[in-house]
């Protein structure tokens, strides 16, 4: 092992550690966690892909994939499978923004992704040097890795989370799967938009600040903020109600989310 892979070994983890304790809080685990790698970090890229060729070279696979485990027709499957792929894809950048105001740089050549017949759809890694955005009151903002962008203040971080997540990484994506198959663009950042809300809620109770306002904060910077609301729930919690649908409904056995905007009253 180079001294220079030794350095990145040594301080990934501290990078990612608010990221990855929180998903310790969420699922019990930051190892064995369906549709991302083992803490996050893919050190091996042997067999994994840069999610750049998803937009191109393996849509096809991920679409299969989808329709394959829920038997859904081309329009559902490629909803569900943005749905899908949208929740695990985010989900590192947003509880991190949540927990520590420290901002994994989700972009298309950054992340990587890997396909086999055991997880469900598709895996999601980080590069070992995947960039970090955090504020100058971080205590990582002096080490001096380059890895490390510090930026200003929360309105740059915000810009920085919807730079590198949507303008770099699922607008391709989006285009790709609205030139494949009928289904509007408000559909599918319908579900990111629940996806990124719905990782704040589940993580509530293992990060500081309101959970209204981080959700809002977050939406707000990827512009989606109008397709979801936050309603008070039966014990003083929030729940989601969104505006847009997934289309699980149409499967062979119909499925309703908690919260589809279908759901009569």
């Amino acid at each position: 092992m180079t001294s220079i892979t030794l350095e990145l070994t040594q301080i990934r983890p501290r990078l990612l550690a608010p990221v990855n304790a929180t998903l310790r809080a969420m699922f019990g685990t930051s190892t064995e966690i369906p549709g991302l790698a083992p803490d996050l970090v893919v050190r091996d890229l042997a067999g994994w892909t840069p999610a750049a060729r998803l937009a191109d070279v393996h849509l096809d696979t991920l679409l299969e994939n989808s329709r394959r485990r829920w038997n859904a027709q081309p329009h559902a499957a490629a909803a569900l499978a943005w749905k899908a792929y949208t929740y695990w894809l985010a989900l590192p950048a947003v509880l991190g923004f949540a927990s520590a105001r420290r901002v994994p740089l989700l972009t298309a050549t950054d992340v990587v992704m890997h396909f086999d017949d055991i997880r469900p759809l598709v895996t999601l890694g980080l590069r070992p040097d995947i960039p970090v955005a955090v504020l100058p009151s971080d205590p990582i903002a002096f080490s001096g890795r380059p890895e490390v962008k510090v930026v200003p203040d929360e309105e740059a971080l915000l810009g920085e989370f919807r730079r590198s997540l949507l303008d770099e990484h699922l607008n391709p994506l989006l285009d790709a799967i609205h030139g494949r198959v009928r289904l509007g663009k408000r559909t599918l950042l319908g579900s990111l938009a629940s996806g990124v809300a719905y990782g704040v809620l589940r993580s509530a109770d293992a990060v500081p600040g309101s959970s209204a306002e981080t959700i809002d904060m977050l939406l707000g910077a990827l512009g989606v903020r109008d397709l979801i609301e936050l309603v008070p729930g039966p014990h003083g919690n929030l729940e989601l109600k969104r505006k847009t649908c997934c289309l699980a409904f149409t499967l062979p056995r119909p499925k309703v989310c908690p919260g589809c905007c279908i759901k009569t009253p």
